[in-house]
Formats: structure tokens, C-alpha cells, sequence
């Protein structure tokens, strides 16, 4: 029995916290939910971006907005919230588009009927991984680009026209080689092709003008000697792949300009690495990067 509320005799009073329940049928639905993916909006959004001189990337789960020089704004009620859970933009002097992360997609729950399986692509679901959309690549004055965790398999061959990017991470997705298109950024400073499939680093990586190369938790088990060519490759880390020290060249340690060798977790013990020709060339560079920054 419950208390007579004041004013209505014999009636319960509402419970506290709680408003109306809504029927399932009556809650709105986001209409683009089972869209292939966020990389085909971008696509579009970005080549619109390009040719119309807008500067600064913003919005969130529901998509993405094109702005010059305003603040984010939240996007259209109803729109496609199943693209990137979050991005971060920066803009620089003269509004110059600086900053893009996709903020590490990750693809929800597959469907029931199993005609999606959630994938970010530029041409709806593939079993084979994302693609990135060629318009990104019209971005010529972005500086930093962040797309992590998004099943990328490869980049797009205009990817080299990206000619002011400083900063790059690529970690987390199925990239099973070094992609080519990066020895061509003359601006290039820190790559992160970590947690990926790469099995090899090839000839062509003398030509990387990356200060910082971080191929962490991938298959390599081969290294070009040509690496260690890289004019201002100072940092390089291989943690946890298949390397055997046999395949480690020497020039690394004895000829090249790297100051900052991370190798732990491959399949040799660190004290044999102590014990080869040139590292004691290698311990004097890396003492004097250390009392630099000290």
C-alpha cells in the first residue's frame, strides 16, 4: 500500500530520477548506422575541402565538418554516426589544415545477415582491409596524420604529394611492407609503422629522411643494409619481431647515423649485441645524444 500523495488520495507518488518511458519503436534511429564506412564521407568531404579552400577539419562521431577559422560545431541532427569514433584538428598561421587524426576506427559489431563486416573503405566493405580516398592526398600542407587501428593495407600512390607532413603514425593496421611513398616526404620527422605485418625493410629505405622509425611488434626478420644510409634516421626501433642477429648489418652500428637502437624481444639475447664489430661506434653516438638532451 502506498502513501496517499498530497492533493490525490490514494495515488503513488512518480518515482524519483525517472521520465517517461519511451516505447522501443518510438526512439529515432541514425539513419547511415550500417554505412560501410567513415573513408568514403572523407573522400567526398575532402576533395570538396581542397578545391573550396577550406582550412580546418572538425566534428566527431556523426561525422565530419569543414570549417574556416570558426569553432567545431556539433553535426546535422540524423547524421551518419558509424564513421570515426574521434578526430582531433589544429590549425596553424594563415589557417593552414596542420592536424588529422581519425581517432582509431574500430569496427562495430558485425550485422546478423553478415552482409557488412563494419570496415572502414572508400568503396564499402572488403574482406581485404580500408582503402584511403585519393582526395586526401590534396592536403598539401598538412603537417600531422594519425590513422591508427583502421585495417589499412596499403596508401594510396599520390600519397607522396602529401609534401609538408612532419609526423606520421600508421600504427595498428595490416600493412605488409614499408610503403614506398614515404621516402618521397623531404619533411618527414617521426613514422610509426608499429603492430603491423611488415616482414622486410627493403633497399629503398635509404632514402627515408625520417628522424624516428618505430617498426615495433611486426614480422621483420630481413634488413636492408641501406638503412643505414638514412641521412637523419637517429632513432630506430625494432622490439618484438623475428630478427636474428645474423641479419642485423653491421653498418648500423659502425656507419650510419642512428644514436638510439631499440632491438629487445627478437631472437637473440642483448649482451650478443654488445659483442659485435661497431658497437662501440654505436655506444659513442648514443652517449652524446644522451648528455645533448640530458
Amino acid at each position: 500500500r502506498h502513501r496517499a500523495f498530497p492533493g490525490r488520495a490514494g495515488v503513488p507518488p512518480p518515482a524519483l530520477g525517472r521520465g517517461p518511458r519511451r516505447h522501443r519503436a518510438e526512439r529515432p534511429e541514425w539513419p547511415g548506422r550500417r554505412s560501410p564506412g567513415a573513408v568514403g564521407r572523407l573522400s567526398a568531404e575532402v576533395g570538396a575541402a581542397a578545391e573550396g579552400g577550406r582550412t580546418q577539419l572538425a566534428g566527431g562521431r556523426a561525422g565530419w565538418t569543414f570549417l574556416k577559422g570558426k569553432p567545431p560545431i556539433p553535426p546535422a541532427a540524423g547524421a551518419d554516426r558509424s564513421g570515426f569514433s574521434r578526430r582531433v584538428s589544429r590549425t596553424g598561421p594563415a589557417g593552414r589544415l596542420q592536424y588529422l587524426r581519425d581517432g582509431e576506427q574500430r569496427p562495430p559489431r558485425p550485422p546478423g545477415n553478415g552482409a557488412e563486416d563494419g570496415r572502414v573503405s572508400a568503396q564499402g566493405p572488403r574482406s581485404d582491409g580500408a582503402v584511403l580516398p585519393e582526395e586526401l592526398c590534396k592536403l598539401t600542407k598538412l603537417e600531422t596524420l594519425h590513422l591508427n587501428n583502421n585495417h589499412l593495407t596499403q596508401l594510396p600512390a599520390a600519397f607522396g604529394q602529401l609534401s609538408a607532413l612532419k609526423s606520421l603514425s600508421l600504427s595498428g593496421n595490416r600493412l605488409r611492407a614499408i610503403p614506398s611513398q614515404l621516402c618521397s616526404l623531404r619533411h618527414l620527422d617521426v613514422v610509426d609503422l608499429s603492430k603491423n605485418q611488415i616482414q622486410s625493410i627493403p633497399d629503398t629505405i635509404g632514402e627515408l629522411q625520417a628522424i624516428e622509425l618505430n617498426l615495433n611488434q611486426n614480422q621483420i626478420s630481413q634488413i636492408s643494409p641501406q638503412i643505414s644510409r638514412c641521412p637523419r634516421l637517429k632513432v630506430l626501433r625494432m622490439e618484438e619481431n623475428c630478427l636474428e642477429l645474423s641479419m642485423l648489418p653491421r653498418s648500423i652500428l659502425s656507419n650510419s647515423q642512428i644514436a638510439l637502437l631499440a632491438v629487445e624481444g627478437n631472437l637473440f639475447e642483448i649482451k650478443k649485441l654488445r659483442e659485435l664489430e661497431g658497437y662501440e661506434k654505436y655506444m659513442e653516438r648514443f652517449t652524446a645524444t644522451k648528455k645533448k638532451f640530458a
